[in-house]
């Protein structure tokens, strides 16, 4: 299936455009971390998963009231405890944390802290629905793990990169990548949502889906050089960006809509999980146009000028 025919859009010229949109969206999701930084130590609010602490999702039986549940548990000597709607608003659900801890053996102790407090200061019937302990030491090694799987994955596809094709052309697609990840990473900064491991695994999801797309469209630009030798690089750049602009669309197209509707429907358990993927498929499919190729062409041209100029690997002929 082919949605558009006889396409024949200059991307390249609007590579400066393309270049505005990436600077402002890196530098107000740097910005937007430096501000968490210097406020809580850390770029993005993290979640329990990382940092280590007591979370307790509580339901109760009639519509809680989030400033009396703080005095509650002020009054049960409990400080800093983070208490704020959780789901629904039909569900009277509340989620209530407390900072990292950091004496392992403190972990349990804390939860009961909570349950005691709305036992004796809070007049409402509650549930407790689900408990999360992470300990401080374990947070930390989640936190360092998670950073090296992500460095790790884009290392691995830099060499496959390398040899399939060429090493600039696994520059090109890692930093596309690095584009991806720190746009997507910035927007959770900027909205201030926590990053859990279920987000991590979003944004390891989205490192492979954007490489992948950025393969078919340099996979196109080398049969393209095979068939086409006399044409300059720009225009050839161009074409293979048209040319699999349908097949763009509709995988891209297809894959938003379902993690939207997983964002807008799968409640506020996968809500970071799908805000990810949404915002990483959008930045995904744009960056494979607007920052991968172009890198390819901007590298030839400095190379000219230098007097260096390589000619770009071409696919070989299929055998018959």
């Amino acid at each position: 299936m082919e949605l558009f025919r006889g396409v024949n859009v200059d991307w390249l010229r609007l590579k400066w455009y393309f270049l505005g949109f990436s600077l402002i969206f890196s530098m107000a999701g740097i910005i937007s971390m430096g501000w968490h930084w210097a406020h809580i130590g850390s770029p993005v609010p993290f979640g329990v998963d990382f940092r280590g602490g007591t979370q307790v999702q509580v339901q109760f039986v009639a519509t809680p009231d989030v400033n009396k549940i703080r005095s509650a548990t002020v009054a049960a000597g409990i400080k800093d405890a983070n208490i704020q709607a959780y789901g629904e608003a039909k569900n009277n659900e509340v989620l209530i944390s407390l900072p990292e801890q950091t004496d392992e053996s403190s972990l349990d102790l804390g939860r009961q802290q909570i349950y005691d407090a709305l036992q004796a200061h809070y007049d409402n019937r509650f549930t407790v629905r689900n408990v999360q302990v992470v300990g401080p030491t374990v947070g930390r090694q989640l936190e360092k793990q998670a950073g090296l799987a992500t460095l790790y994955s884009m290392a691995g596809m830099l060499v496959y990169l390398w040899f399939r094709f060429q090493l600039i052309y696994g520059v090109a697609a890692v930093v596309a990548c690095f584009h991806d990840t720190l746009i997507t990473v910035g927007a959770f900064a900027l909205t201030g949502q926590e990053i859990s491991l279920t987000v991590i695994a979003a944004i390891l999801t989205l490192v492979g889906y954007s490489m992948n797309d950025t393969i078919v469209v340099f996979d196109r630009i080398r049969e393209n050089l095979r068939l086409s030798r006399r044409e300059s690089l720009p225009d050839v750049v161009n074409r293979s960006i048209n040319q699999t602009l349908s097949r763009t669309v509709l995988t891209s197209g297809l894959t938003f809509l379902t993690v939207l509707s997983l964002f807008i429907f799968g409640g506020r358990v996968l809500h970071g999980f799908s805000f990810a993927l949404v915002v990483g498929i959008l930045i995904g499919t744009y960056s494979s146009i607007a920052v991968a190729a172009p890198m390819l062409v901007a590298w030839q041209e400095w190379r000219a000028k230098r007097g260096n100029a390589v000619v770009l690997p071409a696919a070989k002929r299929a055998r018959v």
